[in-house]
């Protein structure tokens, strides 16, 4: 109850699927043995799960109680139980990485339908210069595909060494280097060539990735929640029945979904620092409560992300924008969005006010022009200080693009060289 939307995750990396992902372990290690087994997932005693500091040494008794061939023999515990994390966690990666698709793909539609609507650009909290909704999505767009691309290029090895790393028991029954490479084919995973007991790379590269994804998911929801404030108004999260509602205050429609994921984003560095924490305190060949220290913070890890990435879809692709609202905001704040602008042409012509800062004007229009038309002027301002605005969101649609592409077949052409000064159609 105190994780809202725990239930996303269910079955992922839970006590039942690590318990189905260990025996899937040692059955694929009795096959290289030379056994094809059957065997059904055994219940552990949560005592003798104590007894041994760890669940491998309960689940090989309950095995071998089911079946008379060799199992575990050659492995240790740490091999069993680092191989089935790698396997719940690639079947995490692959759930996050389809939540961060859809979000990766919405996002690119919002910066293609919004990259001409104006909104006021916001730094250290105050109005800074004009920019359009499309471009902010498309800097959206960017963190998530950078946390796509780190999820990519993860690795899922195989923990395979015997009690000190050298898979010594292990020759007497088969080859160990050939056995490590079936094990690791028999799960869909990779062998790293060595066992990795005390160097936590696959663990904290893992970790690293993780937190990329809250991160790049926690600005989105940063700026729903800054923007979705009443009296600004420019973004809300899609309505939906029974949700956001207060227990006391019958007008409000909390941002849930976005306080969740920012909530998420807290959360993750520290379970990730935990993870490089717990490397640094591998000792020996096998360590000594370093390991142990591993397991909450790496299952907290991966199902906090697998939520946050879950529910970070859900809002993005229920996001209103309000662009109408956006605009009106801008034009009203035009004096202060292009006091840059201004500024600099002060400064080019040697005008100013004294000590070098440049008078904050608004846009100049004639006294006799009606309020319809002082907007649309400072409207045609705002739209000519957009610097590279198209040109940025060009970019981060081509990165999208250029990521579908090979798995629609296709090959994706460069993008264009645009001239400086110069719209996106070149004029």
């Amino acid at each position: 109850m105190l994780h809202p939307g725990s239930h996303r995750a269910a079955g992922l990396a839970d006590d039942e699927a690590l318990l189905r992902a260990l025996v899937d372990v040692e059955v694929a290690w009795a096959r290289v043995l030379g056994s094809t087994i059957s065997v059904s997932v055994p219940s552990l005693d949560p005592v003798d799960v104590e007894a041994a500091g760890n669940p491998v040494p309960a689940l090989v008794k309950a095995l071998r109680a089911q079946v008379s061939v060799p199992v575990h023999t050659g492995l240790t515990s740490q091999d069993v139980l680092d191989t089935a994390l790698m396997l719940l966690s690639r079947d995490v990666v692959r759930r996050v990485s389809a939540d961060l698709d859809r979000v990766a793909t919405r996002l690119a539609a919002l910066a293609e339908e919004h990259r001409s609507s104006l909104m006021a650009g916001r730094t250290l909290t105050q109005f800074a210069v004009p920019i359009t909704f499309g471009l902010k999505a498309a800097r959206w767009l960017v963190g998530v595909l950078d946390a796509l691309s780190a999820l990519s290029a993860l690795s899922f090895p195989v923990q395979c060494g015997g009690a000190a790393g050298t898979l010594s028991r292990a020759t007497a029954v088969v080859d160990p280097l050939a056995g490590a490479a079936s094990f690791a084919s028999f799960l869909g995973l990779s062998w790293p060539g060595l066992p990795w007991h005390t160097q936590r790379t696959p663990v904290t590269r893992l970790g690293d990735a993780l937190v990329e994804v809250c991160d790049a998911l926690g600005v989105i929801a940063g700026d729903v929640l800054t923007l979705g404030r009443p009296e600004i108004g420019e973004l809300s999260e899609g309505a939906v029945a029974g949700r956001g509602g207060s227990s006391t205050m019958p007008q409000k429609r909390n941002p849930v979904l976005s306080v969740l994921v920012n909530s998420a984003a807290l959360q993750a560095p520290q379970l990730g620092a935990q993870l490089h924490l717990c490397a640094s305190r591998a000792r020996d060949e096998r360590p000594d409560g370093a390991w142990h220290a591993e397991w909450p913070a790496l299952r907290g890890l991966l199902e906090l992300t697998a939520v946050a990435a879950a529910q970070g879809a859900e809002l993005v692709e229920g996001l209103e924008v309000h662009a109408g609202v956006m605009e009106r905001r801008a034009v009203e704040a035009a004096g202060e969005l292009l006091a840059e602008r201004d500024g600099s042409a002060g400064a080019a012509s040697g005008s100013g006010a004294a000590g070098g800062g440049a008078e904050v004007t608004s846009t100049p229009s004639a006294t006799s022009e009606t309020p319809e038309a002082a907007c649309t002027g400072e409207r045609a301002a705002l739209t000519s200080y957009l610097g590279a605005t198209d040109a940025f969101i060009d970019a981060a649609l081509h990165r999208n693009r250029s990521r579908l592409a090979p798995l629609r077949g296709e090959r994706e052409a460069p993008t264009p060289m645009i001239p400086r000064g110069s719209d996106k159609n070149g004029r």
